[in-house]
């Protein structure tokens, strides 16, 4: 398929002084983002055979790809439709988390509740997957869904009841049950649901595989297929599903990786 198999690092592309306007924070660690300045002739960028994000900035191009949380440290190489691409996944460590679970059921659920769950969990990985044309030639401005001090919660190795789980995949949100979500950009909800795991969840695609997440809603104020705008009520905060008091679960996803939301902040 590829013409070329000369490769090249982003540190010879991405000068230290460049500012990316819009553009999320670049961190190069697994659940980081890498921004990636393209050549003229590169229009296309792929991972494991599936699109990266594009957009521009200023006349030029740049792919936006999300590093999974499960990479490990080392290169990582990205293909494009002549010359593919190496990035440097960086050592990153991320704080543990121990919580206790009163429901065992949120613990080791019975065999009904897993199927449940393995149901719940294909219908959000067919969104995840997805790659829609994105409305935005720049890429869009992000803002705090609701406000609240941060917890460091992101890529926390998680332990309930002392046993030990995925590492926690968005950002938790401290904040009354009640109070309002909004949307972060513009999108369209492509997913709504009540789920054993994320409670009350209202999903929104953003344009070429850029997905957001909001889960533990007490209330979701928006249908599925609704276009939504940036700063619009989504829902309210709740503390539904798995959780241990209210709080909003905010996820991105970005070619099928769960990225930090922070970095999508300015």
């Amino acid at each position: 398929m590829f013409l070329k198999k000369i490769f090249l690092t982003t540190a010879c592309l991405l000068p230290i002084h460049l500012a990316f306007a819009q553009l999320p924070q670049d961190s190069r660690r697994a659940g980081g983002i890498a921004i990636i300045p393209l050549t003229a002739s590169t229009t296309q960028v792929y991972y494991e055979q599936k699109p990266v994000l594009l957009s521009e900035e200023n006349g030029q191009r740049y792919a936006i790809f999300g590093i999974p949380l499960s990479a490990p440290v080392g290169t990582l190489t990205l293909n494009t439709n002549n010359t593919p691409i190496q990035i440097e996944v960086k050592p990153y460590k991320y704080p543990e988390q121990r919580l206790t679970i009163k429901n065992q059921d949120h613990v080791n659920p019975n065999p009904s509740q897993l199927e449940r769950y393995a149901r719940e969990a294909k219908e959000q990985n067919t969104v995840y997957t997805s790659f829609s044309n994105s409305t935005w030639k720049s890429f869009p401005k992000f803002i705090v869904p609701t406000s609240g001090k941060f917890s460091n919660s992101f890529g926390r190795k998680r332990f309930f009841n002392g046993e030990e789980r995925a590492p926690h995949s968005g950002l938790d949100i401290p904040a009354p049950v009640g109070q309002r979500v909004v949307a972060p950009a513009d999108g369209i909800v492509v997913q709504t649901g009540d789920y054993f795991f994320n409670g009350k969840t209202v999903l929104i695609d953003h344009g070429q595989g850029l997905i957001s997440m909001f889960c533990h809603l007490s209330k979701i104020d928006v249908e599925q297929g609704q276009t939504i705008r940036q700063g619009e009520i989504l829902g309210l905060v709740g503390k539904t599903g798995r959780v241990t008091g209210a709080h909003l679960h905010w996820g991105m996803s970005l070619n099928n990786a769960r990225v930090d939301p922070q970095l999508f902040l300015k």
